[in-house]
This record gives structure tokens, C-alpha cells and sequence, in this order.
């Protein structure tokens, strides 16, 4: 897969809205010497450039190739100085920052009472925002400056500073260790997905228990609950335990609902919750409650006091899409979801350089996943191609395993069997270097192995030979994970009831959800 040139100054230009591409070039006119700046040329030239082309940069002689380097580099400090005094771009964070910048040019002045008082302000506004860093460093800073200048209003002080000063370094020390558990965990599901038997199981359990930290959850502030709530969270998921899943997504996104202004302060982290309660729903099948949480999702993404920037827009399109993905899964409803697809096709174009590729081979596999049930099996093939081809991921096994396996159904369903045996061969030599095949991966495979042997008249009996192998793994915690990327079972009921695989999952959505 060819990949076009990206350049880091480029991108950031292509992301200005035309607002901030105005007020970049009113912060670089202030001063009449700058009107006709080298940089201010190069940032007119890549505005109009449809892809990063350094030849035709080079061409317009605004600069030397061996200085084009110093350039871009200035060009970029100076775009970001220009979007940090954007009034759009004044987060709490930048202006506890701005503060402390302001109190160490005082203290660098003398000007002790001035700093200290800035100091304090911007301490009890982190505080507040459970910026606990930020406030344990303003902390350390006031320490340093009331070492040098004694203050007579209050004569604990320093007793009060170090009190506080001790608060904060506990709490920031188990938010640490939540957050490095919590990422640490998080990774382990990136690299290897979840947990496909006992010893891997027990493993990650094991690696658990020897990282998490003793706390008090009536002494944990909003920030050390949220991830206190994502580490259990990945451990739930990586654990196959969705009932588990379900409840830390939930205790995680009420933290939210509680705290407004902790979503508008972080929205990417409100977003991320909704995203893993909505995977951990939809593996649940809970269909109502799964609904009714997109739904208050997009709601609540579409309010005016909502926070929305570029990052946020695209985690915004990033979840709701995905979810809106599985809403039709669930329901069995392909054919109805397939106007989705070329409308994510457009949107993926609008995102590409803020959407990783990971996530875009997710959409290519719930794409091809879409095609797939809805039985048009040449086009589930060419979005899975996009995934097999792709020789830079390296994440996700599991995506991997499962897209080639889909690959294979999809190529017989087509009755493109001619090269069948190839097919399985490259796959089988793929899933092979895998430590730990899904016992229904190996079923399949095996079965598809000996088709070749199999008459015609004979098929439907090996379907329901298969068929009776893989519902006894339907309800193994450890295996059952492989029938939610591939719906085998569906699959197989499909072809010995001699019916559209849509119907045969809509049916089972309809039984789920009127007997439950």
C-alpha cells in the first residue's frame, strides 16, 4: 500500500480553519517588517499547495534547499504561538500555564508579593479543574519563593505549603500509577487483543494484581477515579469479563455526567468512555440500553457548550460511526446499513491525517463485515484486501486473524474457489506464527482444508458437522470471543437452512430481544 509524503509543517497548515489562517496573518503583520517575511511566503505557498511538494516550493525561490529546513522549523513555532493567543484555543490548562508564566517573569523581577499572589489564584483554579500537576508544581514554586520572602499574614505558611505540597504529591503518585496501569493494560489489548485461554488469562491477572495501587476511594478526586476506572476497565475487557466492562464504561461516564465541567475541560476522555460502555453493550447485546446511549452520545456531542476543536471532531465522528456500525450488527440490518458506508468513505478522506491507521483498518473490516451480510462478498473482498496488504500494521492481531478468515468465507461465498487452496495456504501459514489460535479458528481452517475432498451432495452434512464443533465453544468465555469479529455459527446456520445470512442473524435479534 503506497503511502503519500507527509510533512509535520504541511499537515499543520492544511488543519488551519479560516479563521486561525486570518488571525496568523494579522499576528505576523503587527510589526510592517514582516509583511513580506520569508516564512509568511512559505506559509502562502503551502496554503495553496494540494499535496507537500518540496521540488515546487523550491522552484518559487523564496528560500535555498539548505535553508528550507530553518524555515519550515520557524514557520512552525510561529503558527503555534499565533494559535495559542486564538481566543478559541483558551483552555483552563493554558491559562493556569499563562499564569505561571506571568508569576515567574514577577519573581524574576522581585516582585515576590505580586507572583505570589498570581501563584495562588492560578493554584486553586487547577485545583478546582483537577489540573493536580500543574498545582503541585505552582506548590514547589511558591515554596522556593517564600524561602526568600517571608510573608507576615499568615505564621503557618510554611507548615500550610508543606501540608499541601504532601496532599497533592500522594495524589498525583496514585493517579500515576492508575494511569501507567491503565496504559500499560491498554497496550497489551493493542498488541495481542484479548485473551484467548487459562494461562493467558492468569497471566494478565497476575500482572494486575502486582500493579495495582492500595487507595481509598472516598479520598480519590475525580481525575484518580477516572483512572482507577479505565485500568479496571482494560483489565475487564482484556479478561473477557463484559459484565465487569460494562460496569467501569458506566461508572466511567456518570464521573461525566456529574461533572459537566470536567467534560467540557476534557472531552476526549468523555468520548473515550462512551466509546468502550458502547463496545462493552454491544458485546452484551443489550440492544435498548446500547441505543439509547448513541443516542444521548450524538445528543450531547451537538450541544453549544459542548467542547469542539479539530481532535474532538474527529474522536466525535471516530465512535459515533463505529457504533452506528454495530447498532446495524446487532440488528441484523446490513442491506439498511449500507448507506453508511460510502458516507464514512467521504468522512475518512475529511480525517485522514487525524485518525490513525489502526482505526481505519477497523472501518475497513466493519465495512467489509457490512458487505459481507448484506452478501455482496466481492466488496466485503476488496475492503479486507485493504487490511491483508497492509504490511505497516502492527497491531491488533486479532483484526488481522479475523480479516483473513472473513477473507476466506467471503472468497467461497463468491464461488471464487479456483484458487481456494492457495488462499488457505497463505492464511494458514499467517495464523500458524501466532502463539495461540482460538480453537474455532482451527476448526474452520481445518474445514475449509478439506473441502476440496467433499462432493457436492455431501456439503450440507459437513456444514452441520462444523455447525455441532463450534456451538460447544459458544459459551467458553475464552472462545466465544471469536464469534463477535465472525459470526461463524450465523454463517453455517445460514448455508444449512439454505437462507441469507441478515435473515438468520435478524431473526436471532428479534428472539433476543422480545424473550429476553
Amino acid at each position: 500500500m503506497t503511502k503519500e509524503q507527509k510533512d509535520n509543517l504541511f499537515v499543520l497548515v492544511k488543519s488551519l480553519s479560516k479563521s486561525e489562517k486570518r488571525q496568523f496573518k494579522l499576528y505576523v503583520g503587527r510589526l510592517g517588517v514582516n509583511e513580506d517575511s520569508k516564512f509568511l511566503t512559505l506559509f502562502n505557498i503551502l496554503e495553496k499547495l494540494p499535496a507537500y511538494d518540496e521540488a515546487a516550493i523550491l522552484k518559487k525561490g523564496v528560500v535555498k534547499k539548505e535553508q528550507l529546513s530553518n524555515l519550515k522549523a520557524h514557520l512552525y513555532k510561529q503558527i503555534l504561538i499565533s494559535l495559542r493567543l486564538n481566543p478559541s484555543h483558551q483552555t483552563i490548562r493554558i491559562q493556569i500555564r499563562e499564569q505561571l508564566d506571568f508569576a515567574t517573569i514577577l519573581y524574576h523581577k522581585g516582585l515576590y508579593k505580586q507572583s505570589l499572589k498570581i501563584l495562588d489564584k492560578a493554584k486553586n483554579l487547577a485545583i478546582a479543574n483537577e489540573e493536580k500537576n500543574v498545582a503541585y508544581e505552582i506548590v514547589e514554586f511558591e515554596k522556593i519563593i517564600e524561602s526568600q520572602y517571608i510573608t507576615r499574614s499568615l505564621n503557618n505558611r510554611a507548615d500550610e505549603l508543606a501540608i499541601q505540597a504532601k496532599e497533592l504529591s500522594q495524589q498525583n503518585v496514585i493517579a500515576s500509577k492508575l494511569s501507567n496501569l491503565s496504559l500499560q493494560l491498554y497496550g497489551q489489548f493493542l498488541k495481542t487483543g484479548y485473551v484467548k485461554n487459562a494461562k493467558e488469562s492468569a497471566r494478565i491477572i497476575k500482572y494486575y494484581n502486582a500493579r495495582m495501587p492500595k487507595y481509598d476511594i472516598n479520598k480519590l478526586g475525580f481525575r484518580e477515579k477516572l483512572w482507577l476506572y479505565k485500568a479496571n476497565l482494560w483489565y475487564s475487557f482484556l479478561t473477557l469479563d463484559f459484565l465487569a466492562s460494562y460496569k467501569y464504561a458506566t461508572k466511567w461516564v456518570d464521573l461525566f455526567y456529574e461533572n459537566r465541567d470536567m467534560m467540557i475541560l476534557n472531552p476526549v476522555f468523555f468520548l473515550r468512555g462512551n466509546h468502550y460502555l458502547l463496545e462493552a453493550l454491544f458485546y452484551l447485546r443489550h440492544y435498548e440500553k446500547f441505543k439509547e446511549t448513541l443516542i444521548r452520545l450524538e445528543q450531547v456531542t451537538k450541544e453549544k457548550w459542548f467542547t469542539m476543536d479539530d481532535n474532538v471532531d474527529g474522536l466525535t465522528f471516530l465512535y459515533i460511526y463505529n457504533n452506528k456500525f454495530n447498532l446495524h450488527f446487532i440488528e441484523g440490518s446490513f442491506k439498511e446499513g449500507l448507506p453508511l458506508v460510502d458516507e464514512v468513505l467521504d468522512k475518512l478522506k475529511n480525517y485522514r491525517d487525524r485518525i490513525d491507521e489502526h482505526h481505519v483498518m477497523v472501518f475497513y473490516y466493519k465495512i467489509a463485515s457490512m458487505y459481507f451480510g448484506a452478501g455482496e462478498t466481492k466488496k466485503c473482498i476488496y475492503f479486507l484486501e485493504k487490511i491483508i496488504s497492509n504490511k505497516s500494521l502492527q497491531m491488533r492481531e486479532d483484526l488481522l486473524c479475523f480479516s483473513r478468515i472473513l477473507n476466506l468465507v467471503a472468497h467461497y461465498e463468491a464461488g471464487m474457489d479456483y484458487n481456494l487452496d492457495t488462499l488457505i495456504r497463505s492464511t494458514y501459514k499467517f495464523l500458524i506464527k501466532m502463539e495461540d489460535l482460538y480453537e474455532v479458528q482451527k476448526e474452520f481452517i481445518k474445514f475449509l482444508r478439506g473441502l476440496g475432498d467433499i462432493y457436492p451432495h455431501e456439503v450440507k452434512n459437513e456444514f452441520i458437522k462444523l455447525h455441532k464443533k463450534l456451538k460447544q465453544y459458544e459459551n467458553d468465555p475464552h472462545q466465544s470471543r471469536a464469534f463477535l469479529y465472525l459470526d461463524i455459527i450465523s454463517w453455517l446456520e445460514s448455508k444449512i437452512q439454505n437462507r441469507p445470512i441478515d435473515l438468520v442473524i435478524r431473526n436471532k435479534f428479534y428472539d433476543m430481544r422480545f424473550n429476553r
